[in-house]
């Protein structure tokens, strides 16, 4: 059921790390921002931390 992502470990890219801002300021769920960047919601959840964006919890 995971899915596997090929980019696995790779650096942020300057573009990726906009896009998470602007996905995150919008309110969008973790697992879409995930999607969106084609990324691991792991990775999405750190680097956001690591630059202090919130991200949005729905209920």
């Amino acid at each position: 059921m995971s899915e596997r992502f090929e980019r696995h470990r790779q650096p942020w890219r300057q573009d990726e790390v906009q896009k998470l801002h602007v996905l995150a300021g919008k309110g969008m769920a973790l697992k879409a921002i995930a999607k969106a960047l084609t990324r691991s919601e792991e990775s999405v959840k750190q680097r956001a931390k690591e630059d202090g964006v919130r991200i949005a919890k729905l209920r």
